[in-house]
């Protein structure tokens, strides 16, 4: 089983997370922020990740550190998991409706953090949180994991509804790229030989 746990504690956020990539989409996720821990729900459920995550940040200051953290927690458990990537799929892509949203999301786990982000709002905040910040989530989650992610809302007008789609395009593209298949099962997917956060 392709399992990790990742520890993050700073002066900001104590994080404790842990995956498991071949899971049934179980999760147990708690931030301090109800709307991130939704999000993050759907890639589990939707990714058929296993996730539990739990944050403890300064809140009293805004949810920017909080935010941002558990996404490199989350990011770096999932790269932990993956190893060497060893007969992954290695690409994902999935396009997600969301009654009049549309959302394509695209990811190369290259070992080459990379994020497009073509995504607006027209509010600032949902349920108590800066919709900026999502963003800021997708960047570290891209960092830490090591991977190509391009994030295009294609049109929408629900702010919710686009970013529900975001994160679930997350997930469904993510479902894909770690799965192992079966006719590479001990190649690493690159003519490189290797496919690494620092390779």
């Amino acid at each position: 089983m392709r399992k990790a746990k990742v520890e993050r504690n700073t002066k900001e956020t104590k994080i404790l997370s842990t995956v498991n990539l071949d899971g049934v989409g179980k999760s147990n996720i708690d931030t301090g922020i109800g709307f991130l821990d939704h999000m993050v729900e759907q890639i589990s459920r939707h990714g058929l990740i296993d996730i539990d995550l739990k944050a403890k940040g300064d809140l009293h200051i805004d949810d920017h550190h909080t935010t941002e953290d558990s996404g490199y927690v989350i990011g770096e458990a999932i790269a932990k998991a993956l190893g060497e990537r060893k007969g992954i799929n290695r690409y994902g892509n999935a396009h997600i409706p969301m009654d009049e949203t549309l959302t394509r999301v695209v990811i190369d786990l290259s070992g080459r953090p990379y994020l497009v982000w073509k995504v607006s709002f027209t509010q600032k905040r949902l349920g108590e949180m800066d919709t900026e910040l999502f963003k800021e989530w997708f960047q570290a989650f891209a960092q830490a994991i090591g991977a190509n992610i391009h994030v295009e809302n294609l049109y929408g007008t629900n702010n919710h509804h686009i970013i529900e789609s975001c994160y679930k395009g997350l997930a469904r593209s993510l479902r894909d790229a770690v799965r192992i298949e079966p006719r590479i099962i001990e190649q690493i997917p690159s003519t490189k030989g290797v496919l690494r956060k620092d390779g």
